[in-house]
């Protein structure tokens, strides 16, 4: 094996990174539960995702309906003649305008960033409180406390499981104080009290959070390559995009490892064969990649990997890369393209083209050897 520090300029045309839909494997039991809780979401990513599927326009009009409905029902209760009086009525006039202007303000304004998204779920799931605690009717105040899985459905789907436990701490402790005053009102009661603090726990606690965990399960099937666990194509763009934020850390290290003549070994022993070669590679890469680095299998038998490293020691990293499959158990070698880029320059699909070009180098000089780009 040799390392090749001859530079290859290479021009940058955008190569667009497309999203293949995979099977992936996950750890099992409550493995699976603390990879659940740890699991960073790109907020920027999904609404990017959203963006390019043309569904953003139609989710934003959907959330603001649901500020309407929210309205309307707030403010019906001002004509009810079981409806809020004295000071709850105040406070039911004023969750009501703040419903129509936080639909207004979905319906018109702009799709919100991370931080004011999360301040505007904080304020309607305060508002929907303030308005379930302000009605006579401690029942129907029950249902309106109901409300909050709607703020809680929002929160699963844009922000991650932390937020979502505090969503549901905020839902516990509402449905808490409601159960308190219905024992006031009633005497007593603890069995009323008992079945509003379980049934309404049961709808906006518990059923946000496992709706969550069931749609990470399935997107991180969506993630993941399903011969090697590693990250298939849209995972890796999923997990660096944060990278390629203005203001990220830099300098970022692209290697694209495709295995030397792997045809051969399908067409001599079997796809079978082939396949378990592939898992062993995929294991060698876990193995031997430096720490945060973030590897994915891209297609067939090619491994792309994205560390943060300087020039220098992305050379020196990559050739031990080609060593350590080079010499495992699975009698195949590698071509190991890499490129290096500051963060302000750098975009994924550009770095993808560059360490590509420098791989197809490797290969035509007779393969087992890593080659740089500039």
């Amino acid at each position: 094996m040799s390392i090749e520090v001859q530079r290859t300029v290479v021009a940058a045309p955008v190569l667009r990174v497309v999203p293949t839909v995979a099977a992936g494997s996950a750890p099992t039991g409550w493995g699976t539960v603390r990879a659940w809780w740890r699991d960073p979401l790109d907020y920027r990513w999904l609404i990017r995702t959203l963006e390019h599927r043309g569904a953003l326009p139609t989710m934003q009009g959907i959330i603001a309906m649901t500020g309407a409905a929210l309205a309307l029902i707030s403010g019906l209760t001002l004509f009810s003649a079981a409806g809020p009086q004295g000071w709850a009525r105040h406070v039911t006039v004023f969750t009501t305008a703040m419903a129509v202007a936080w639909a207004v303000s979905w319906a018109f304004g702009r799709w919100p960033s991370e931080r004011r998204s999360l301040v505007l779920m904080a304020g309607a799931n305060v508002l929907i409180t303030g308005g379930g605690l302000a009605e006579s009717c401690r029942l129907f105040g029950a249902l309106s406390l109901m409300q909050l899985v709607l703020t809680g459905g929002y929160l699963a789907m844009f922000h991650g499981p932390r937020v979502l436990a505090l969503h549901a701490g905020w839902s516990l402790a509402s449905v808490l104080t409601l159960a308190g005053m219905v024992l006031r009102q009633r005497l007593g009661d603890t069995a009323e009290a008992a079945s509003v603090v379980l049934t309404m726990a049961a709808v906006t606690a518990m059923l946000m959070p496992a709706l969550h965990f069931c749609y990470w399960v399935l997107r991180m099937d969506a993630l993941t390559d399903p011969l090697t666990g590693l990250l298939n194509r849209r995972g890796l763009d999923y997990y660096v995009s944060s990278w390629f934020r203005p203001g990220a850390q830099g300098p970022i290290c692209l290697m694209t490892i495709d295995l030397d003549r792997f045809k051969d070994v399908n067409d001599t022993y079997g796809h079978a064969v082939g396949d378990r070669a592939l898992v062993q590679v995929a294991t060698c890469l876990r193995a031997t990649v430096p720490a945060g680095a973030v590897v994915a299998r891209s297609g067939g038998e090619e491994f792309i990997v994205l560390v943060r490293l300087a020039e220098h020691a992305a050379v020196v990293e990559a050739g031990r890369l080609c060593r350590a499959i080079g010499s495992g158990g699975v009698q195949v070698t590698a071509s190991i393209g890499v490129t290096v880029a500051g963060t302000a320059a750098a975009c994924l699909e550009d770095l993808v083209h560059r360490s590509d070009s420098a791989m197809y180098r490797a290969k035509r000089a007779g393969g087992n050897r890593v080659s740089m780009a500039e």
